[in-house]
């Protein structure tokens, strides 16, 4: 028969990842290659959207279709499903086409049943037999039948504590009997039905993995991910090979080089006597994978897995995450897949692997995420920082961070969403713990190793984590931990450093680290690949430095107003607003002038031969008054008038609906003063640093424009402003006037407003506010509630809005340039900082984006991307011909070189 839904392992390639997902594609690839892979199949990922789309049924041929395939599978492996004396045993796991490690379900050994345990114990041992079908029994009632896994876990721990043993492998036959006997209890006292028919039981973990795309930790996981929730996930279903049958067995997970540093050489661990989950669960500390080829029984195991990690990572040209295990001395390969790693990782892996001839530069750029290139700029404990040294674990995923000991995920999802600042502790964490973990600043387990579910989904998240910290006492029902005879309970602080592995009590002095070596390489290489511009939105000489520092080619917004708002400046602010005649207001506005020479001055030094843009004042007047009685009372002193002129003047400035009101270019066409004596500042401040040699580059952005009129009102200020310092001041400095582009007005009137500009910068925070009706600080009330019911695809906010704002947009741009050609045009919201929000900016021909100085270099490798993408990159580069390598073969390395793009 010709298969619709399914597909036999040696009847895919690592090119069907869409459809066979990532783990079924690249076991169908090593098959191929003829690595030692046990048999199977893998059901499509149109399967499972089509189960989705039917209400939860299978879709129609299916079942036939699995059965006819798991006939090929006992042809291979010389035994039959079901069989009482030699049954073969059915693994059956999730895998979509973007990795979500852990967020789906799986279930081993499929296919036991109480008459075919006797069986097994005759050929494998009684020990082996009771230990599978105690974890068929748990894994099976917990994910298909949808059992209380606490049920299961309280007793396993009862009769471990009864027998004084500590591990699971520990278990004698007797302990295992009596731990069946109360998971059967434990199901019928929640009304569940065990399904003891091997068929049965393939058919209903087929459904639930199909079922696990949707559960709460799969959606919370593509949200922080950004993964399309119509992608569905294929079915692998595999004949079982075991790690648990004795001292030499094992099994384990492996990277081709270190996830945490680059650092080439095989790095993972392993547990003897134990199957795939226990390593990743962190149910005991594992070994490093280093020392496996010492032990006797596994020599041989080690010897080949090196050898088949290096072919993998040749053959892919990329780190991989292998999952393995040993069976009586023979390896077994489980999975190969491109391997999770931190920012700093993913740089060195880049480049040396770009050094090593196995991609090229645009390849190795592609290959660093933007959106993690923050952690290279996440705090560090600062080395001269006094600590107390709690506990020592695996440095796990690096940074540093500070929070409040939390032992619940829920609520630590909880208090994240709130704003606070916690560490999550826990045993180890599972699937179900995701939300909390998001949410959580960092992550801090008692057990799990390098490779557990904490690490490697907080090297995911890029949030530091130390796991495998055995000296954690964890007391949940007190809450709190002990540790070196401290007590920490819920709510004090910890700071964790996943760089080191240290827990250290209390709030410690964090460092931010620099941009150097290896990173400077990455995004150097990265610029030259870029069409768009990158700027930093800076408002202080410190701010500007910072962002030079970061690689920022100039200030894309510089908001005036924040330096009014300075301890020493916000006095005479107020003096301006409060001034009864034009006298005193032009005293005020005198101070304020000289205050703002010597900012734009700083400014200026800082980005010596790059362009400048400056905002003229934005917020209403209101903005700038006392919040408060004894304000006011100060400010009346300081005045020298009476409280009640300060109040009279702070009722006259009140408004409604200040957002939309007497703000931006509006105050500044009804007190042209404010723009002018802004206008003067910078051009002073301009010749001054001209006469010492700095190059300058000045754009003054007039801000909330609706209309052309009010464009060339206040350029007609700033003209005359320049008029004023200096008639020569044209020549000396060549300044530049354009507007921010915040209302939708604006946007559909661009080709008007480009007449008097000679630039645009779409400010999208307001832009995206004014379009959707939304307030930033409001909305994110219900803001959360909109992403999780797919009523928004994401937080406007965050990520540009393409169909909404983006049109507006795109509208603006055609029509400035059909009347001004030469206008450059630019973003300065903080979508300047988010990946695909860049990407959509060099998609619609921005020249520029500029964001936060810390997401400079982010934006700088945002850029190269979405050049590289847009220009339709090499995405299978050419290998050299020879063994393996002939360019037409599905399987070459040529063909999947880029097999981390898919």
């Amino acid at each position: 028969m010709t298969p619709k839904w399914l597909r036999l392992f040696e009847d895919g390639s690592a090119r069907d990842r869409a459809l066979l997902g990532g783990k079924g594609a690249n076991l169908a690839e090593m098959a191929r290659l003829g690595l030692p892979v046990p048999p199977g199949f893998t059901i499509t990922t149109d399967a499972c959207r089509t189960f989705l789309s039917n209400g939860g049924e299978l879709p129609e041929g299916l079942w036939e279709e699995v059965l006819h395939a798991l006939k090929r599978v006992e042809q291979e492996t010389g035994r039959t499903f079901g069989d009482e004396k030699e049954p073969l045993l059915i693994s059956v796991r999730s895998g979509a086409k973007v990795s979500m490690p852990g967020m789906m379900d799986t279930i081993l050994n499929i296919g036991l049943t109480p008459t075919s345990v006797v069986g097994l114990s005759e050929t494998h041992g009684e020990r082996f037999a009771l230990d599978c079908h105690r974890r068929l029994i748990q894994m099976l009632g917990r994910v298909v039948l949808g059992a209380d896994g606490a049920g299961f876990e309280h007793a396993i721990a009862e009769v471990k504590a009864g027998a004084g043993i500590k591990f699971d492998h520990e278990l004698t036959p007797d302990h295992l009997r009596r731990i069946i006997l109360r998971f059967r209890a434990n199901l019928a006292e929640q009304a569940r039905i065990f399904p003891d028919e091997p068929l049965d039981q393939l058919r209903q973990a087929i459904v639930a993995v199909f079922e696990s795309w949707n559960t709460p930790r799969a959606i919370a996981y593509r949200r922080a991910n950004g993964i399309p929730d119509d992608m569905g996930t294929a079915v692998t279903v595999q004949a079982m090979v075991f790690g648990n049958g004795g001292v030499d067995c094992a099994t384990g997970v492996a990277f081709t080089r270190n996830p945490n540093t680059g650092e080439p050489g095989l790095f993972g661990e392993y547990l003897t006597n134990a199957q795939g989950e226990d390593v990743v669960a962190g149910v005991r500390t594992p070994q490093p994978i280093s020392e496996m080829g010492n032990d006797p029984l596994l020599a041989s195991a080690s010897r080949k897995l090196h050898e088949l990690a290096s072919q993998l990572e040749q053959h892919f040209r990329d780190v991989q995450d292998l999952e393995f295990t040993v069976e009586r001395g023979r390896l077994w390969m489980l999975q190969s897949r491109s391997g999770k790693r931190t920012a700093r990782a993913a740089v060195r892996i880049a480049l040396d692997l770009a050094s090593e001839g196995l991609i090229n530069s645009r390849t190795a750029v592609r290959r660093v995420d933007a959106a993690r290139v923050e952690q290279l700029l996440h705090p560090q404990v600062d080395p001269a920082a006094t600590i107390e040294l709690l506990a020592v674990g695996l440095a796990t995923s690096p940074g540093a961070a500070s929070g409040k000991v939390v032992f619940d995920p829920a609520e630590a999802e909880r208090r994240g969403l709130a704003g606070e600042s916690v560490i999550l502790v826990r045993n180890e964490t599972s699937a179900e713990d995701f939300p909390g973990m998001d949410k959580a600043k960092g992550i801090l387990t008692a057990r799990g190793g390098m490779t557990s579910h904490a690490a490697v989904v907080a090297r995911g998240m890029g949030k530091p984590a130390v796991t495998g910290c055995g000296e954690l006492e964890i007391d949940e029902s007190a809450g709190l931990f002990r540790s070196r005879g401290i007590e920490v309970r819920v709510g004090e602080e910890i700071t964790i450093d996943g760089s080191t592995g240290n827990v250290l009590l209390g709030k410690v002095k964090m460092i931010l680290p620099e941009l150097q070596g290896e990173v400077e390489t990455i995004l150097n290489w990265a610029d030259g690949m870029r069409r768009m511009g990158v700027r930093a939105n800076a408002d202080t000489p410190a701010d500007a430095r910072r962002a030079r520092e970061f690689g920022a080619e100039g200030i894309g917004l510089c908001r005036s107003e924040h330096m009014f708002f300075a301890a020493d400046r916000i006095t005479q602010m107020r003096s301006m607003i409060v001034a009864a005649t034009s006298a005193e207001r032009r005293k005020a506005v005198m101070a304020l002038e000289e205050m703002q020479v010597a900012d734009y001055t700083g400014i200026f030094e800082a980005m010596d031969g790059f362009p400048v843009t400056i905002r003229t004042l934005d917020p209403p007047l209101h903005e700038f008054m006392p919040g408060n009685s004894e304000e006011t009372e100060r400010l009346a002193e300081e005045l020298r008038v009476t409280v009640a002129e300060v109040e009279s003047r702070i009722e006259a400035l009140h408004e409604a609906n200040p957002m939309l009101g007497h703000r931006g270019c509006r105050l500044g066409i009804t007190s042209p003063e404010i723009t002018a004596m802004q206008a003067r500042a910078i051009f002073r401040a301009a010749i001054a640093c001209i006469d010492r040699g700095i190059v300058v580059r000045p754009e003054i952005m007039i801000p909330f424009v609706s209309d052309e009129m009010e464009l060339k009102l206040q350029r007609e200020v700033v003209d005359a402003a320049a008029e004023m310092v200096g008639r020569t001041l044209v020549t000396r400095v060549p300044y530049l006037v354009g507007t921010m582009i915040e209302l939708p007005r604006a946007a559909l009137l661009a080709d008007r407003i480009a007449r008097h500009a000679d630039f645009l910068s779409f400010g999208t925070n307001d832009l995206t506010q004014t379009t959707y009706g939304l307030s930033r600080d409001d909305s994110s009330r219900f803001l959360p509630y909109y992403v999780d019911k797919a009523i928004y695809p994401d937080d406007p906010f965050r990520v540009l809005d393409r169909d909404g704002v983006g049109r507006l947009m795109k509208i603006g741009i055609t029509l400035a340039r059909e009347t001004n050609p030469s206008i450059k045009v630019g973003l300065c919201g903080e979508h300047g900082g988010e990946p695909s929000s860049v990407a959509f900016c060099n998609e619609i021909g921005l020249d520029y984006v500029s964001c936060s100085p810390f997401r400079v270099p982010l934006a700088r490798l945002s850029a190269a991307h979405a050049s590289i993408d847009s220009a339709d990159a090499a995405r299978f580069e050419p290998a050299p011909l020879g063994a393996g390598n002939d360019p037409t073969s599905k399987g070459s390395a040529s063909f999947l070189a880029v097999n981390y793009l898919d």
